[in-house]
């Protein structure tokens, strides 16, 4: 889906849209100058066609007397939820046929089309005996499953439905995944070859660019229809259910049955069940291999750095975003900077060492006494605690990126999702870096990766702090243990509401701290609000994806 662009296009989609024709013609003309043999292609491309935008798929054959577009299908759903807005950029398409190839009779769906079981349902019946659906579906999911280690949740999930769609309808379903990285979203790769009986017949590895070839045998859907015929059976029963489904489509009548929805959360029973969603654990293997192809993709393939600068404070999360960076780039290429100030803790110093020293990566140290000591007599206001540590932030953040403009290393961000969600940074300072590997894990998460990573045991196991005032750690600012805040955290991220997580064992005192720290800090974790005065406003009606 979307191959020759990239997914995320956003308002990008009207500057890169072509018609099938003029990409057939380009491909056409790319396969003469090859010298290959005859070939069909199948891609997905954003498409204008009659003034109109698609994200749509063409199948197209190359070279022989016969080449020329064999069919354009135009992707009927259009997801609007989660990282998905996909409706504000194209129209929705209105059909779903098989067509004629040279090789048999074929299908496409677009991504989400193949979710609704009516659209390979009605390619099937059309005679349809290869389905191809394109998609460019962003990997989701760390939770450990024994049956497919190293394995994104979503492919998992992915991988059931083509599976399933081969079994109904007794075909061929190949499912092509895009893979790389688009703003922080990885696309995982991954696609599979399913037989008419369910079975993976091939499969491409995840995050990584392949050709997998293999060949099918389409004389092999007469065997196997004949032994499982569902889909002669749904052919007779078709005008029954087209009659239903009319008769399920009549006008409405007056419901005055009670309402099936949940009561408001104060008329909710305090016994209701725990919620059933899976623990913190994570994949640690996955989560490894995922955020190194994660900061190759976004430094040397897209930003065109061959360098990472981080800023190394002693802590598990830094610690991580070296360990990562050193796999991803190479150790020569990992710049690590101790910035101290004169109250910090010597272990902080001792500790960011330690990694330096493991990964055998260059270090230096910047004390920052002199600048944090100069701003705060400069400025004739005595700091508090609170406001030094904000320009000790800061201060190290104007150090880190003026040694990324004279290294020509890109600085990377190390805070993690507790914090994120806590407010528990400094605007302007912690949260500048351009991109961050560990962004969406907690920091129990950051835990679990950091023993599997190789991190010492003497960072890991020690009380995080910021080390911003003497004495301080994260756990007494919060009131909270990370173990509980991430648990609270994650529960409310995926809308339960009080009355379920207090079933999942926290009390009311812990969820109203984490839940008021969430709810004060959302300004922290958005841009700048600019007043719109136009109707071209940047970021409201001119929107491009950041690695545009």
């Amino acid at each position: 889906e979307a191959i020759l662009t990239g997914y995320f296009l956003e308002g990008g989609v009207l500057e890169h849209a072509c018609r099938a024709e003029d990409l057939h013609q380009r491909l056409a003309e790319r396969h003469a100058r090859s010298g290959a043999p005859p070939l069909d292609v199948c891609l997905g491309f954003y498409e204008l066609h009659d003034d109109h935008l698609y994200n749509s798929a063409i199948w197209t054959s190359l070279g022989g007397e016969d080449a020329g577009i064999r069919h354009v299908h135009r992707k009927l759903f259009l997801p609007t939820y989660g990282v998905f807005d996909e409706q504000r950029f194209v129209e929705a398409g209105r059909e779903i046929h098989a067509f004629d190839t040279r090789h048999g009779r074929m299908a496409m769906v677009v991504c989400e089309d193949a979710w609704h079981s009516l659209v390979p349902t009605i390619a099937a019946l059309d005679g349809a005996q290869f389905l191809a659906v394109v998609a460019a579906s962003p990997a989701r999911g760390l939770a450990p499953d024994p049956a497919n280690p190293c394995q994104p949740e979503s492919l998992g999930r992915w991988e059931r439905v083509a599976r399933s769609i081969a079994t109904e309808h007794g075909l061929f379903v190949a499912l092509t995944q895009l893979v790389g990285f688009e703003g922080g979203k990885g696309f995982p790769g991954g696609s599979l070859l399913a037989g008419p009986t369910g079975e993976v017949l091939a499969r491409a590895p995840i995050f990584e660019d392949a050709v997998v070839q293999h060949t099918i045998e389409l004389g092999e859907l007469a065997r196997v229809r004949a032994g499982s015929p569902m889909l002669a059976d749904l052919r007779e029963k078709l005008p029954h259910l087209v009659r239903a489904l009319e008769q399920a489509g009549s006008p409405p009548q007056t419901d005055v049955r009670p309402s099936r929805s949940v009561a408001s959360p104060q008329r909710i029973a305090a016994d209701v069940p725990p919620p059933a969603v899976p623990g913190m654990e994570i994949d640690a293997e996955l989560a490894r291999r995922w955020l190194v192809e994660f900061l190759r993709d976004e430094l040397t393939r897209r930003r065109g750095f061959a360098k990472a600068i981080v800023g190394l404070s002693g802590g598990a999360d830094s610690a991580v975003v070296a360990w990562l960076a050193a796999e991803a780039l190479g150790p020569e290429s990992v710049i690590a900077v101790r910035m101290p100030y004169r109250t910090s803790s010597p272990d902080s110093l001792a500790h960011a060492r330690l990694v330096t020293e493991a990964l055998g990566i260059e270090e230096r140290t910047v004390d920052i006494s002199a600048a944090v000591d100069g701003y705060a007599e400069a400025s004739g206001m005595p700091p508090t605690p609170d406001r030094l540590g904000n320009v000790m932030a800061r201060t190290r953040m104007i150090t880190l990126f003026d040694l990324s403009a004279a290294c020509g290393a890109l600085p990377l961000g190390t805070g993690n999702k507790s914090e994120r969600l806590l407010g528990y940074f400094t605007w302007h300072a912690d949260d500048t870096p351009p991109i961050n590997p560990i962004g969406d894990l907690f920091k129990t998460q950051v835990w679990a990766l950091a023993r599997h990573l190789g991190v010492p045991e003497a960072i890991v196991n020690k009380r995080a702090s910021a080390d911003l005032i003497e004495g301080q750690s994260d756990e007494d600012d919060f009131g909270v243990s990370y173990a509980t805040a991430d648990g609270i955290l994650d529960l409310l991220l995926r809308g339960y509401r009080e009355p379920a997580i207090l079933a999942a064992g926290f009390s009311a005192e812990q969820i109203a701290l984490v839940r008021g720290r969430l709810d004060n800090t959302h300004w922290k974790r958005r841009p700048p609000s600019v007043a719109m005065v136009s109707q071209t406003a940047v970021g409201e009606y001119y929107l491009r994806p950041v690695d545009y």
